[in-house]
């Protein structure tokens, strides 16, 4: 059975159950409203009879029923009842449709002469089972001499509430009629608005939309017209550092910082965002359900895992170029002294080593100079070497120093925070000079590291030094015109996530000077002296 035919026979079944039902409570409503409607006619018919005072008089007459009967038919003619009977207190007849049943005692008792009040109830007598009612009749003293009694056929009030029942039953079949058309169309509009898919079709798209959203490793986060959240999957949830929680409804914009218009507006575009600390990769794809945009689907890839490996590379990369300029050097110096000692120039041989030392590159970055946490000193190794490429002169200030990091999260906040002011300083200098220091202090019991990056660029405005920290706000342009502006917004979130602060101000080179202030947490620095002490 199609989902179309279930709905409109459950909806049908439920609709003729509620039809059915409300019809039986009308029609029983009616019946009981027909009665008590005869009723009040009938008790005021006998309260009539029995309180006329022919009627009353003539109870002292020899025979009653003279004066009774044509009464009591007159009174059974006008007020539409079956039988108006008036009898003494014994129950003999003086009045009765039946002319040949007057003088005759009633088949039912003289339930009002026993009672002296009005009676009511459904009773079988001599013209079969009626509804009646019965009252006393009083003389003048107020003594019970007799009563009326008042009825109508059962028969006669079933086919008077048959005569109207069929016009309830007409409009409930009419109800019906239009109840299943409507069903139908309920049924047909349901099915349009699913697209025509059946039960079992909505069970399996539901078990692969969620093996697809927990299983797939980008993000995705579906969003409506207005550019609120519809649905996460896992991985959308963690790269927005959002485990957990419940996103639906959410503005996109309240959850990642970007300016996501145009990316919305451009289909197949990429474009980067900034969810807290982590850079992404987002790519916008229309819903398109028959032809009709119904939302999107914004795509996101981590490219903060991307950039960690690239930095890698780099450094690795850095450390090659490196020692392939100390081949060539100490290649250089080889041929040299063996130039030399072939002439026999001794002296001049040991001029040529005392001045090249020790020899290579790597001399100032040992643990003798201070930065004794090795994937700084590989880092700031690799940035050296870029900076050559560009024509920039990278000098690590002599008294730099930089103990150990207490544990890898501290070490990649210091790579986070160095590798972006770097990249901003070489960028900003051409062909000039950057001056790295590096401070390793404890300030009243707390370990705090603080990296000064000096640049002789062009410098950072007064009125742009807090802007430059905000998400893609930069004073520089990729090729291509892609935006920029995220390199100091991590180092920003980074030091302040650390309790720490991050912030420009005129170098003495001429530049800009960046100071990050990064304090390392109580526990981590006590955990690792702990270490060093073991």
């Amino acid at each position: 059975m199609t989902l179309r035919t279930q709905l409109v026979v459950l909806q049908s079944a439920i609709m003729l159950v509620v039809i059915v039902g409300s019809g039986v409570a009308a029609a029983w409503l009616q019946e009981r409203a027909l009665r008590d409607a005869y009723l009040d006619r009938m008790i005021g018919v006998a309260y009539s009879v029995a309180n006329l005072p022919s009627v009353v008089e003539a109870f002292d007459d020899a025979d009653p029923s003279v004066t009774i009967q044509p009464i009591a038919e007159t009174v059974r003619v006008a007020s539409e009842v079956t039988y108006v009977v008036v009898t003494d207190e014994r129950g003999v007849r003086y009045s009765h449709p039946n002319t040949e049943r007057i003088g005759e005692v009633a088949s039912t008792p003289p339930d009002a002469v026993i009672t002296g009040e009005l009676f009511t109830d459904t009773q079988t007598g001599t013209l079969g089972t009626s509804w009646r009612a019965k009252v006393p009749v009083f003389d003048a003293e107020r003594e019970i001499i007799g009563q009326v009694s008042v009825g109508i056929l059962e028969s006669e009030l079933h086919a008077d509430w048959l005569s109207n029942i069929w016009i309830l039953g007409l409009c409930l079949a009419a109800a019906a009629i239009v109840g299943v058309l409507l069903a139908s169309w309920a049924a047909a509009l349901v099915r349009r608005r699913i697209y025509g898919v059946e039960p079992e079709e909505i069970k399996a798209m539901l078990e692969t939309r969620n093996a697809t959203l927990h299983g797939i490793g980008e993000g995705l986060v579906v969003l409506d017209e207005a550019g609120a959240i519809v649905l996460c999957n896992d991985a959308a949830l963690r790269l927005l550092g959002r485990e957990g929680a419940d996103l639906a409804g959410v503005p996109v914009v309240e959850v990642v910082d970007a300016q996501l218009e145009p990316l919305l507006a451009d289909a197949g575009e990429q474009q980067l965002v900034l969810a807290g600390e982590r850079v992404l990769v987002a790519r916008a794809d229309p819903v398109v359900v028959d032809g009709r945009a119904i939302g999107t689907v914004l795509i996101l890839r981590d490219r903060t895992e991307l950039d960690a490996a690239l930095r890698e590379l780099a450094g690795a990369q850095g450390m090659t170029e490196v020692l392939r300029a100390q081949q060539h050097e100490f290649a250089n110096t080889l041929h040299t002294l063996g130039g030399l000692l072939e002439l026999g120039e001794t002296e001049a041989a040991m001029a040529v080593i005392r001045r090249a030392g020790a020899g290579g590159a790597l001399d100032s970055l040992e643990q003798a100079s201070g930065i004794l946490e090795l994937e700084v000193a590989a880092l700031l190794l690799a940035k050296r070497a870029q900076a050559r490429e560009h024509g920039v002169e990278l000098v690590v200030g002599a008294d730099a120093s930089l103990r150990p990091a207490p544990s890898p999260s501290a070490a990649g906040d210091w790579l986070t925070v160095l590798g972006n002011l770097l990249d901003n300083a070489i960028d900003a200098a051409p062909g000039g000079r950057v001056e790295v220091a590096i401070a390793d202090e404890d300030r009243g019991g707390d370990r705090v590291v603080t990296i000064v990056v000096d640049d002789d660029g062009p410098g950072v405005a007064a009125e742009q030094r807090e802007a430059i920290f905000r998400t893609e706000v930069s004073t520089k342009q990729r090729p291509g015109g892609l935006a920029r502006g995220y390199g100091l917004t991590l180092v920003r979130r980074v030091a302040e996530r650390l309790g720490g602060s991050a912030g420009v101000e005129a170098s003495p080179l001429g530049g800009a000077r960046f100071v990050a202030r990064l304090p390392v947490a109580a526990s981590a620095a006590a955990a690792a002296a702990g270490g060093a002490r073991s």
